[in-house]
């Protein structure tokens, strides 16, 4: 029975009443999809509307994988999300086969592509964590006697490996500082680099690497370039466009975005990415298809979570530079930070941690921190809950005070990272605890 086309004594108007009939009713086709012809040319003139690009982060980070891309051939559903397809196993008989789930599975193959289109690169690989990623990579490209260059301030599981691991499969190691581009060349020049990987911005002091200078000297003498992208997230920054040959990231921070999934990815070109992955095969680190799912509702939401937290950290860096009882604030956004100008060169955002020092001791730092009611006292960051820590009793607790110097360390430095919470609230609460040292 055709549903009724009157509520109450309202008569619907006509078109209304079509959209009524059954999805069957040829009545359907008298509702016009398109404008009237000649009604775009009497409105535009001469001028056409352009074709949408869909190549805003914004747009991308909602719909790439799925709407946007090949995602939707890859788990073909009516629904909105992006399904979870929890199968081990996939029917060989089907054109596109996922074969077995330690391979590749069509929830995660949707989130590749999504973060493929943000990082504007041809291939990604999903991992279990940001170190899987690390390892898999570096055991996929740098071969026994090959030789890995990296920096002094990378992250420091990924310094132990690349120091301590690879020398016993006969892979050499140089390590540098960042900045220093005349030792960079001068290994260059021995002609054996494979690979060169480094941390842009660093955790927790926030240096820079050129990324363009450092491609351009390393692609001289063929050697590839690494960087890990992890505290600027890909709405900042965007090292492929810059000249690096590979992206990894710790995707449990700004890019999962909740502090409620371990993941890790690297993206790169489609040679690379399937040399990597032809090893992650073999090493295991699949990511399961419910985190996958969890880590593709919060990339949706990655683009305005990183405007939230550039715009709170930029502010909290302005607030704390001024304040008397703070020594020195390490945030590359302000004009008075060395790595200002290289940072402006090749990001668009700043990343929403502020590390600063506090005037006082480790006793006096430790009760500033104590002091705060906001923000959580915990490592990671890039969630929406602010989270802090004092590297000196947390994540170099243990080390000798030469390693601690040697990595800038100091025992009155604090690491912030902001969520997205309001500034105001958090401006109040820093500048409360402030006042108990």
């Amino acid at each position: 029975m055709a549903p009724s086309t009157s509520l109450g004594k309202i008569t619907l108007p006509r078109q209304q009443r079509c959209l009524l009939q059954p999805l069957n009713s040829p009545k359907h086709k008298r509702v016009a999809a398109t404008p009237p012809a000649g009604l775009l040319q009497e409105l535009l003139g001469d001028v056409l509307p352009p074709k949408p690009k869909h190549t805003s982060d914004e747009t991308l980070a909602v719909h790439a994988g799925e709407k946007l891309g090949k995602g939707a051939d890859e788990a073909a559903t009516d629904s909105i999300a992006t399904p979870i397809v929890s199968g081990t196993t996939h029917w060989k008989a089907r054109r596109h086969s996922h074969e077995y789930g330690q391979y590749s599975n069509p929830t995660v193959k949707v989130l590749e592509d999504k973060i493929s289109a943000l990082e504007r690169a041809e291939a990604t690989l999903v991992t279990s964590s940001g170190m899987n990623a690390i390892v898999t990579t570096l055991l996929a490209l740098v071969p026994p006697g090959g030789h890995v260059m990296t920096t002094t301030d990378c992250y420091s599981e990924a310094r132990a490996f690349i120091g301590d691991r690879l020398s016993k499969m006969g892979i050499r190691s140089t390590f540098i500082d960042l900045d220093d581009m005349e030792s960079l060349k001068a290994v260059l020049d021995q002609d054996d680099v494979t690979l060169y990987h480094a941390d842009s911005p660093t955790n927790p002091l926030l240096k820079c690497v050129d990324i363009r200078l450092v491609a351009e000297l390393c692609h001289r003498k063929g050697a590839l370039v690494c960087i890990d992208s992890t505290l600027a997230s890909p709405i900042n920054q965007k090292p492929l466009t810059l000249g690096a040959d590979i992206i990894v990231h710790s995707a449990t921070k700004y890019m999962a975005g909740h502090h409620d999934v371990i993941a890790g990815c690297v993206s790169g070109s489609e040679a690379l990415i399937s040399k990597i992955r032809a090893w992650h095969h073999d090493l295991g680190g699949a990511i399961s298809p419910n985190a996958a799912y969890m880590f593709i509702r919060g990339l949706k939401t990655m683009a305005l979570r990183v405007e939230a937290h550039n715009r709170t950290a930029q502010q909290m860096a302005c607030l704390l530079e001024c304040h008397p009882k703070i020594e020195r604030v390490h945030y590359p956004r302000l004009e008075s930070n060395p790595w200002h100008q290289v940072a402006k060169s090749q990001m668009t955002g700043y990343g929403g941690v502020v590390s600063f020092e506090v005037k006082s001791d480790l006793s006096g730092t430790m009760r500033f921190v104590d002091a705060l009611e906001i923000p959580l006292i915990a490592t990671s960051l890039g969630g929406c809950e602010s989270l802090v820590q004092q590297p000196a009793v947390m994540s170099f607790w243990g080390k000798s005070d030469e390693e601690k110097t040697k990595n800038g360390i100091k025992d009155n430095l604090v690491r912030f990272s902001c969520g997205i919470e309001k500034f105001e609230d958090l401006r109040d609460d820093i500048l409360q605890a402030l006042e108990k040292i």
